[in-house]
């Protein structure tokens, strides 16, 4: 039974009580009500504060159980090297991968579709060779592995989809914040976009309303949001290091439509400044109120 089926018999089954997307072991009510909706790590070490921000979410058991394979999926879309913030930190990867691993994840894999050509860009990102040296399986995509799947959505009724990244036992997202001319900003909701074969290009007429379909069906077990740095002009691919804003921050948590408006906040934007967030709370995907959260901070 692959990931999907099992959400859907276990959801109808009644035994998903804590977790959204009832992924990892569960845990009790009392647990449950004490953890915190977002994490969020400041610190000079990402590898630290990637296991900090995972560990105040109540650990890494919570999401990846033994045996289980794991797709982890960063932002390796563009040619370029990680001073430049445009793909995600390749030691936010491996550290993710780390924890994976030791949780007892049978497989961790890593890939991405790329807009730039994928060579490049696995090698130029640094996260190819962090991802593999801290186990991770990392493959480039297989034009034969996308396959049509109904997604349900209000807009997004269709689209081929990597088979990889849905039959995986967990997913987690690994976003770099960055600004984008059609989105406003690329976040968690937008990462996804990576696991989307045919041409992407053709959802930027609604794109909001399609990255909530598409993160409704994905359903990532964790949002690790990596804000080591951040791109804040001339995004996706930047290529001007004035552009880059040094955060050092990783940030947390289940709930997707929470991750992408703190997100929003790096850049000056409230949450409903992004139609996205404003849509996912509205499609009941998470909530964007950080006010009415639980957050928990830490300074290493």
């Amino acid at each position: 039974m692959n990931r999907r089926k099992f959400l859907k018999s276990a959801t109808a089954a009644g035994f998903l009580l804590t977790i959204p997307g009832g992924r990892g072991p569960l845990l009790s009510g009392l647990e449950a009500a004490v953890l915190p909706d977002l994490v969020v790590v400041r610190g000079k070490s990402a590898t630290a504060s990637v296991r900090a921000a995972v560990d105040g979410l109540g650990g890494i058991g919570r999401f990846v159980s033994r045996g289980d394979i794991v797709v982890v999926k960063p932002n390796i879309g563009w040619d370029r090297t990680l001073e430049y913030a445009a793909n995600t930190n390749p030691e936010v990867v491996a550290a993710v991968v780390r924890l994976c691993i030791e949780a007892g994840a049978k497989k961790v894999k890593v890939f991405d579709h790329p807009v730039s050509d994928a060579r490049r860009t696995y090698r130029q990102s640094g996260i190819a060779d962090a991802a593999t040296e801290a186990g991770a399986e990392v493959s480039f995509t297989d034009e034969r592995k996308f396959r049509e799947m109904k997604i349900g959505g209000e807009t997004l009724r269709s689209w081929p989809i990597y088979t990889e990244a849905v039959e995986a036992d967990k997913l987690i997202n690994i976003p770099i914040p960055k600004v984008h001319g059609t989105s406003r900003l690329t976040l968690g909701m937008k990462n996804l976009m990576g696991v989307m074969g045919g041409w992407r290009g053709r959802i930027h007429q609604r794109i909001d309303e399609s990255l909530v379909d598409l993160a409704a069906f994905v359903k990532p077990s964790l949002v690790v949001v990596d804000a080591v740095r951040i791109l804040t002009a001339n995004g996706p691919q930047g290529g001007d290091l004035a552009d880059v804003r040094r955060m050092d921050t990783i940030a947390a948590g289940t709930d997707q439509v929470a991750a992408d408006a703190y997100g929003a906040t790096l850049f000056g934007l409230k949450p409903s400044d992004l139609g996205c967030v404003r849509l996912g709370q509205q499609a009941g995907l998470g909530k964007m109120n950080l006010e009415r959260l639980n957050i928990r901070k830490i300074d290493l």
